[in-house]
């Protein structure tokens, strides 16, 4: 007898787990996988597109080719953007390089404009076939020696071994900086898709010692690009810029400094004083010697870091006020570190409830000690668990409120109250907290579109965010 599936109730266990039960760093099996409709980080044509005046050119079978057509049709980047379709003809005779070569060639020599750089991103294919990279970038080279060539990756095996797709491509983002004479008194902001705020500690500490600074999302022109080179130190907080600034360190004689985003007192009072420690030797070195003012002495930092913790707390006293036991549900859309900010907000009385992630990165071992030996109760929930796919239908949550901090969070609790935020935001330091509650207090009283603002994909990212 023929029996309708919908009459069962769908079982999401194995999408769910507690706080006191979940393995660091992976708190979920894996295996199949779901991507849900929320759309707003960035993706790698996105990335890629912040090389100002380069050309993207994708070599993948049509079925991967789709994704990243329309994602660049949606940035209204065509212009800067084409395809070389992989057959299976081509695997059969063994012709990918070829194909490549001539492919590439192809799409310069009929573009209206010669590009300054052009990004060639290869497939999985590829790889499995054992494709000569430097025969292919080699000859490019040899028949465009005024074109910089990078090599990049559409490559979804890599995602569970070695640098993730998302680490190599802020890694290649900056490749194709040559090396130059470095200026002393200059710092390069690296690996984040969003600028960083003016605002932030970061920003405000480099502009006191009088530290000239580049980020790649400023950058109007590749020759303005390129100048990222001088820089004495290159400064990363994004996890997934880590290993691409040292990378980068190392390549152009600079020096790697890794500043973890956190919503911790005491792991901010650090990142900062190692960030004065930098900037005070920097100074040193430089001609251009910064005023009095900008030098810190250990009770001036104290106190600046006494005063920022005061606000912080006079934060989280008026959030509360506004929100009170609203149940809060967090995702790692919304910073790269989750259970920092869910860390914080429990340890100042407020009913934190779920985690959206699905795995934990180095940087949050702390938080999650602290959680499970602290909240065993609070929940985890997975995004790409296959069963995650019937979240948003059965959460239980209907006629309940709830405030999410995250655009995965907000799809999955169906809820129109949430923090619109990706990446972190460029919210850094002391900021990062107040700002953060600022916006937590607005999405409690302001409601939202959700379903029409998720599905834009890279949120920020030139005509594809909606602020």
């Amino acid at each position: 007898m023929l029996k309708k599936l919908g009459e069962n109730k769908v079982n999401i266990e194995s999408a769910i787990v507690k706080m006191g039960d979940a393995q660091f760093p992976s708190p979920f099996a894996g295996g199949l996988e779901y991507s849900s409709p929320a759309r707003g980080t960035w993706n790698i044509v996105h990335t890629g597109m912040l090389v100002p005046e380069a050309h993207e050119i994708f070599v993948c079978a049509a079925s991967c080719l789709r994704g990243v057509v329309l994602t660049a049709a949606e940035m209204n980047a065509m212009d800067r953007f084409s395809t070389v379709e992989v057959k299976e003809n081509n695997l059969l005779e063994g012709n990918l390089e070829e194909l490549l070569i001539d492919g590439v060639t192809d799409i310069i020599n009929k573009l209206p404009k010669t590009p300054p750089a052009v990004l060639v991103y290869t497939s999985c294919v590829h790889h499995f076939t054992g494709c000569d990279w430097n025969v292919m970038f080699g000859t490019l080279r040899e028949r465009f020696p005024d074109i910089d060539f990078v090599d990049c990756y559409m490559n979804p095996t890599l995602r569970k071994s070695g640098l993730t797709p998302d680490q190599i491509m802020r890694r290649q983002l900056y490749a194709l900086l040559k090396p130059c004479s470095i200026n002393p008194n200059s710092a390069a902001i690296i690996g984040n898709d969003l600028p960083t705020d003016r605002n932030s500690d970061l920003i405000k500490m480099l502009e006191a010692y009088g530290i000239k600074i580049h980020e790649i999302t400023s950058c109007k022109t590749y020759a303005e690009y390129q100048q990222m080179a001088e820089s004495s130190i290159y400064i990363s907080y994004y996890p997934a810029a880590k290993a691409g600034g040292e990378e980068l360190a190392k390549r152009l004689g600079g020096k790697h400094l890794y500043l973890p985003y956190s919503w911790d007192y005491d792991e901010i009072d650090e990142t900062l004083k190692t960030l004065t420690a930098v900037c005070e030797d920097m100074v040193k070195d430089s001609e251009t010697i910064a005023g009095e003012n900008s030098r810190s002495s250990e009770n001036t930092i104290d106190k600046f870091f006494a005063q920022k913790k005061a606000e912080c707390e006079k934060a989280f006293r008026e959030t509360y006020e506004i929100i009170g036991d609203t149940p809060i549900a967090i995702d790692y859309t919304f910073c790269p570190r989750p259970t920092s900010v869910a860390k914080q907000l429990l340890t100042h009385g407020f009913n934190v409830k779920r985690i959206y992630l699905d795995s934990f990165t180095r940087e949050e071992k702390g938080d999650y000690e602290f959680l499970k030996e602290n909240c065993p109760d609070l929940e985890l929930y997975a995004t790409v668990n296959v069963m995650s796919r019937f979240m948003a239908h059965d959460t239980g949550t209907d006629n309940e409120k709830w405030l999410a901090i995250g655009q995965k969070a907000a799809y999955f609790l169906n809820t129109d109250y949430f923090v619109n935020v990706v990446e972190g935001g460029g919210m850094f330091g002391y900021e990062a907290v107040t700002d953060g509650l600022k916006l937590i207090r607005e999405a409690f009283l302001e409601k939202k579109e959700m379903r029409k603002l998720v599905q834009i994909k890279g949120m920020g990212c030139g005509s594809c965010g909606l602020g």
